[in-house]
């Protein structure tokens, strides 16, 4: 089986957690920012997604679109828009894949440890968002 998903919002990096004392020992927690894209890509998923989370081995493949710079000439924005010149610029795409994945934990798998085989790409575009196309692993 497989399930392509389109969400309609900006990729957003892993951050660093964030540490804050707490009593005798430390707290750590992931920024505002990381937090709130994990709601709502979450919230997302599970208006889409209308089966249960799948609990056996997957293939995943991911495009995130980011947003082009607003002071780019039209050549150059021609060349990015057709995927010639892709983002080679921070934020870097593990860290995208990292944020996405942890998002989508027990809503569309049961847990990351399934996915046996991923493949992501960044590109620009006019319309950030998410593609993703996840297939169930057919192990004969």
């Amino acid at each position: 089986m497989i399930y392509r998903l389109k969400f309609e919002i900006e990729p957003v990096e892993q951050e660093r957690p964030r540490a804050t004392r707490y009593g005798k020992g430390i707290r750590l927690y992931d920024p505002k920012k990381v937090v709130a894209f994990k709601q709502n890509l979450g919230y997302a998923a599970k208006f889409k997604f209308k089966h249960e989370p799948i609990a056996k081995p997957i293939r995943i493949e991911i495009k995130f679109f980011r947003a082009l710079q607003k002071s780019l000439t039209k050549n150059e924005r021609a060349r990015r828009l057709s995927h010639v010149h892709r983002p080679i610029v921070k934020p870097d795409l593990d860290n995208y894949i990292k944020s996405t994945l942890d998002a989508l934990n027990g809503i569309i798998w049961v847990d990351d440890n399934l996915i046996v085989d991923l493949n992501a790409h960044k590109y620009y575009s006019d319309n950030p968002r998410i593609e993703l196309e996840v297939e169930e692993y057919d192990s004969n």
